[in-house]
């Protein structure tokens, strides 16, 4: 909204201004609120999960709060914007709502909400941007049907909630992979040439995960819960839909498909169709890692983000 008022020479220095400011209010409320949150109830079935218990989490509240108030403030107002914003917000809420429970959520009660959500996502992608898609970082592009467009973006934005979510198993793993996915975004946006203040969107939503990760690394002070990772996952999606080349999103996001998508297809499978795969294999595979690999926590931070930064590298500079 302050840009409205700007003229362009101001645009820039706004800009930076803007990102600072984003990470040290973030840095201030986190430090100010985390007491308020819930506490970890530890998991069960997880590795180490023990060591979590009893640290604040849903701390993805207080981040994309912070986001979503520099986002209406310093970006560029329009209609689209404001509505996946309100839908980020949704998605960290829900999120919220199953951190604070007594009782864990359940996967269908969390998967319908997903769904509207995703589907909210997908009509208003297509109302402002058309259906065209474009292979790759060419111009040329191909327009598919709306009702298979929005299945196509459907399907994406919840796949991008769900394996993010999966990925939030390890101190500054989850955060670490989605700063890097977004990173690529930035830069394949730059290279496509898309609208800057979606840009800056993304660049907002980094340095609030960076200011999480501060207090997110291991050892942890607090953990982002479904608050963060749900609403991390829908934002990187809705980054590859405006890339206008959705499939980038596969490399772009590799790792955390791998670590957290693998487990959904073996539950996926074992469940409808009675088809058991990777059965020596732990899933998410940070667990396989830090149980089978004998792997310690830092050192499942840097492969996996090492890992993905050589995709991502390769993908923006092949």
């Amino acid at each position: 909204m302050i840009f409205q008022f700007l003229s362009y020479e101001y645009i820039d220095i706004i800009t930076f201004i803007s990102l600072i400011a984003a990470f040290v209010v973030t840095c201030l409320v986190i430090q100010s609120c985390q007491g308020m949150l819930p506490r970890d109830q530890g998991r069960a079935f997880a590795i180490n999960g023990k060591v979590s218990q009893g640290k604040p989490r849903g701390a993805g509240i207080l981040f994309i709060l912070v986001f979503s108030l520099f986002s209406l403030l310093f970006v560029p107002y329009s209609n689209e914007f404001l509505i996946y914003i309100i839908l980020i917000i949704s998605s960290m809420v829900s999120g919220y709502l199953d951190d604070s429970s007594k009782s864990p959520w359940g996967e269908y009660k969390k998967g319908i909400i997903d769904l509207v959500i995703a589907l909210a996502a997908a009509v208003t992608f297509v109302n402002y941007n058309g259906t065209t898609i474009n292979l790759m970082y060419s111009d040329a592009g191909f327009a598919i049907p709306v009702w298979l467009f929005v299945i196509l973006a459907v399907i994406l934005i919840w796949v991008s909630i769900n394996v993010t979510n999966c990925t939030d198993g390890v101190d500054g793993l989850s955060g670490t992979l989605s700063l890097i996915t977004l990173g690529t975004m930035y830069g394949i946006c730059r290279i496509k040439g898309i609208d800057s203040s979606f840009m800056h969107l993304i660049l907002l939503f980094s340095v609030c995960v960076l200011a999480y990760l501060w207090f997110n690394a291991s050892p942890s002070k607090l953990l982002m819960g479904d608050a963060g990772s749900r609403a991390i996952g829908f934002f990187i999606a809705i980054c590859a839909l405006k890339t206008r080349s959705p499939l980038l999103y596969i490399p772009a996001a590799l790792i955390i498909i791998l670590d957290g998508g693998l487990g959904l297809v073996k539950v996926f499978l074992l469940r409808f169709f009675k088809i058991k795969i990777l059965a020596n294999t732990r899933t998410p595979l940070h667990d396989h890692a830090r149980k089978n690999k004998s792997w310690s926590d830092t050192q499942v931070v840097f492969r996996f983000a090492i890992m993905q930064l050589i995709i991502s590298l390769a993908l923006l500079f092949a």
